[in-house]
């Protein structure tokens, strides 16, 4: 491969954020979000009265002295805030310095989700609210809008990634598809990613229906999940865990290959359409296998489900490197159940549009209960 040019670096040692998926791009808009070396991020702040409203509301709920509960809560579902920083060269450029969430991620798959009703504020002019609906004139009903994503393909060990276009582009027919391609790896659709977002953003709607003092507009979830194939066994182990997997029995007949709806694999047919089939028909009730003694005569077979395109039987001793190895990186995508719950991240992020108030913020309310049902729609299919 070519070597790729570094990224140039500016501002002691910054870089341009380079998994942004959405928002105010660095080199690109007149402000934008720089990466620091050490795991933080530095977002420019804004002109007024944008960009002061979001450092208010950044101190407020960060104040050393704060004793409201509310905001003390909150602080669990945004990125931690270490205050502002400029440059030496440039005093009156202020950053927020914050969290890098992506940064104890291997491969982070990424999405940015716009919430509420309403992606404009109380205060905004006729003409940013129609600059506003025109651009997404679905978000009343919908209560939500994709703003971008970055999703790892674990077989072509590369980044997809989609645009605020993208999620423009969304209709009510077609959001559920829409949404699941951000947790869809190549293989197939990680379910457990799915499930751990869910129960992270019941905790947000949890908090916003339990607080009266701020409303939030055309703010953000920042989704994150790890997209990488976690290795499961040192390099000294002699036994991958696709060997292991194999090892422990014969997997044949109809009584152990039982269907699985919990993980499908994609494959290519000759006409090149994706058809959806069962890894899970190489395993049966969440992982019991069958051993017998002469484990090296151990076999896969499943039952096809489609004219050519079923897996043939094969032998462990014909399995050569290329099966294995796409094999092996399937098995390390296995649902609940067969692994541990997925590392996932959901934060709020975003607060230019942050306002007192008294009232619980339906707009937002609206939106995070029908990105759960979506979410959860996903999971039940």
């Amino acid at each position: 491969k070519a070597s790729r040019r570094p990224a140039p670096r500016l501002l002691n040692g910054c870089v341009p954020l380079s998994h942004q998926v959405a928002g105010h791009m660095y080199g690109k808009d007149r402000v934008g979000i720089l990466q620091h070396p050490d795991g933080t991020v530095l977002k420019q702040l804004q002109p007024p009265p944008r960009g002061p409203r979001e450092l208010e509301f950044y101190n407020m709920v960060y104040a050393a002295d704060c004793a409201d509960a509310v905001l003390v809560e909150l602080r669990k579902h945004l990125p931690k805030y270490y205050g502002v920083w400029s440059p030496p060269t440039a005093p009156d450029d202020v950053y927020l310095k914050l969290e890098d969430v992506t940064h104890k991620f291997n491969k982070p798959c990424i999405m940015d989700v716009k919430i509420g009703r309403k992606s404009y504020d109380p205060f905004a002019s006729s003409e940013k609210i129609g600059q506003q609906v025109s651009k997404y004139p679905l978000m009343e009903e919908i209560g939500f809008l994709v703003l971008g994503m970055r999703v790892y393909h674990v077989h072509s060990d590369s980044f997809e990634t989609e645009n605020q276009h993208y999620g423009r582009g969304l209709t009510k027919e077609t959001l559920k598809d829409g949404v699941s391609k951000f947790f869809h790896n190549g293989f197939g659709l990680r379910k457990d990613a799915v499930a751990a977002s869910i129960q992270k953003i019941e905790k947000i709607l949890q908090w916003f229906e339990n607080q009266k003092q701020l409303n939030f507009y055309a703010s953000s979830l920042l989704f994150v999940y790890e997209g990488s194939s976690q290795p499961t066994t040192t390099k000294s182990d002699e036994r991958t865990l696709t060997g292991k997997f194999l090892s422990r029995g014969q997997l044949s007949g109809t009584e152990v290959l039982e269907h699985n709806n919990n993980f499908h694999v994609l494959s290519s047919s000759a006409n090149g359409s994706s058809v959806g089939r069962s890894l899970s028909k190489m395993y049966a009730r969440h992982c019991k296998m069958y051993s017998k003694k002469h484990h090296s005569q151990a076999s896969l077979r499943a039952v096809p489900m489609g004219q050519d395109n079923g897996w043939e039987s094969v032998s462990q001793e014909h399995l050569n490197g290329n099966v294995l190895s796409q094999l092996e990186k399937v098995l390390c995508h296995l649902p609940a159940g067969c692994q541990e719950t997925a590392e996932v991240e959901v934060r709020m992020i975003d607060f230019a549009h942050v306002f007192p108030s008294n009232t619980v913020d339906e707009g937002y309310v609206y939106g995070l209960k029908h990105l759960i049902a979506v979410l959860q729609s996903i999971l039940d299919s």
